[in-house]
């Protein structure tokens, strides 16, 4: 009986010693692993994670914006530029609804309900720049189609008033970067005679270009990429 055991045993060890694994070079870690790495990212509470971020990022443009209109001369006229997707307005509730996926028809019926929230540091500057005279220009990527929904929006999350609006042209040139259209708006506001102090966005595309800002705070956007 104890040789029956122990071949038994010298049977199973040989079976294991001879299993193998066959493997491949793969994206590490997989999307699964990204999505459950973002998700945890936006709901935990340390100072790397998502909305303590978003609050650290946002009390440095208030500080930007305090010391600009301190050193401000008599007739400056001074600018603020948000962007407005993950700037201004929040669209986790769309996003985590998704899975992290664009779905055309969800997107836009998300933007119809006028439910996104702002962004408290966001809605924090804001007050700031209109309590101290600053005027506000909002510059968006999305499509003059969605001006109605997005001004009812901005209005709701407390956004009350602003200075323009700019929305992209639904029949924009294919080859017109975000980059190229942002630029090209900021440079509208300049040729009004602003000076921009500070140009708030969470896509370096909403930044970069000429003309720029004098400052630019980029807020944390894990979840999308514009280019």
């Amino acid at each position: 009986m104890r040789r029956v055991a122990i071949a038994i045993l010298l049977c199973a060890l040989s079976a294991q010693a001879q299993h193998s694994v066959i493997k491949t070079k793969e994206p590490q870690p997989n999307l699964g692993q990204l999505k459950t790495r973002l998700t945890t990212y936006y709901s935990c509470k340390e100072a790397t994670c998502y909305v303590p971020q978003i609050e650290s990022q946002s009390d440095k443009a208030i500080a930007i914006l305090k010391r600009e209109v301190a050193k401000a001369k008599p007739g400056d006229k001074l600018a603020l530029v948000l962007d407005i997707d993950e700037t201004s307005l929040s669209n986790w509730t769309e996003e985590s609804q998704d899975d992290y996926g664009y779905i055309a028809k969800d997107w836009n019926d998300w933007i119809h309900q006028h439910s996104a929230p702002a962004i408290d540091g966001t809605l924090r500057l804001y007050h700031e720049a209109k309590n101290s005279k600053v005027a506000v220009f909002f510059i968006t990527g999305r499509p003059e189609s969605q001006r109605e929904d997005t001004e009812t929006n901005l209005k709701a999350a407390g956004y009350g008033a602003w200075d323009g609006l700019a929305f992209r042209a639904d029949d924009h040139p294919k080859t017109q970067t975000v980059t190229d259209y942002k630029s090209g708006e900021r440079g509208k506001v300049v040729a009004q005679g602003y000076r921009i102090i500070l140009n708030v966005g969470d896509q370096l595309s909403d930044l970069n270009g000429n003309p720029q800002a004098e400052h630019s705070v980029k807020l944390p956007n894990p979840f999308y990429f514009i280019p």
